[in-house]
């Protein structure tokens, strides 16, 4: 089932009760606390883009293995951006890139039964058919900015939510190593040199070689040595890019 809000905090706040079940959709046009990833906030004019959060009931999977859902949300949507003819990519851990722009962030809740997954709540903006950005935001971009079109989100989160629905199926089924194999091909700067600050402010060029099933991050770094690394462990240095240009020529 689809649920529409017109304000709300936060889908996900919404989503934490139990009368919704596996598959059910909470569709916001504002949230006044919506939050993306290491605590920030996630800002969205209202009747532009995407906020949503969707329910899922994973109790196939053990507790180790919270990382596949991830997967399984990426790449669907991933898959649905290219239905419309753009290629994205995933930037570790749970953004999506079209190229060195953010165009959708996650925030992905999980709750346990002991020692399986129980239920988990995907939380997703999308920028839609925004086109101006606040300038203190890293490199935004939109589909709308991207394809210079408009969008029919109904149509947009039907689509999402059809082929999220089959990814997870394809999880269900016991696809999962096929699922990784995929999500590290379309990571973000994927055997390309990149940047990387460690927490005490360490910084070095790496190279990503990949994800593991329980998420880390697989960096080759200048002496040839791959070392993993989990979230908060390590942070991407993008380059602050200049505003996007309201037209696509």
């Amino acid at each position: 089932m689809f649920y529409h809000l017109e304000e709300t905090t936060s889908t996900i706040d919404v989503a934490r009760d139990p009368r919704y079940v596996h598959g059910d959709v909470i569709q916001a046009e504002r949230q006044t606390a919506g939050r993306g990833q290491r605590g920030h906030k996630w800002l969205s004019p209202g009747g532009e883009n995407l906020l949503f959060s969707v329910v899922l009931c994973p109790t196939f999977l053990h507790a180790n293995e919270q990382f596949r859902i991830l997967q399984v949300v990426a790449l669907a949507l991933t898959d649905a951006f290219e239905y419309y003819g753009l290629d994205t990519r995933i930037k570790w851990t749970n953004d999506i890139y079209a190229g060195d722009r953010k165009m959708v962030g996650m925030l992905i809740e999980h709750s346990l039964n002991g020692d399986r997954m129980a239920r988990t709540i995907a939380g997703i903006g999308i920028n839609v058919n925004q086109t101006v950005f606040d300038p203190s935001l890293p490199n935004p971009t939109s589909l709308a900015l991207e394809t210079g079109r408009t969008f029919d989100r109904a149509e947009l989160l039907a689509r999402c939510h059809s082929i999220l629905m089959q990814r997870y199926a394809a999880l269900e089924a016991g696809r999962k190593e096929e699922l990784t194999d995929e999500y590290c091909r379309r990571m973000y700067r994927y055997g390309a040199s990149q940047p990387f600050r460690l927490p005490d402010g360490t910084e070095f060029v790496g190279i990503i070689q990949g994800a593991k099933a329980d998420g880390a991050l697989q960096v080759e770094h200048p002496d040839g040595i791959i070392r993993e690394y989990l979230f908060r462990e390590i942070e991407f240095i993008v380059k602050k890019m200049p505003a996007p240009l309201t037209e696509k020529k």
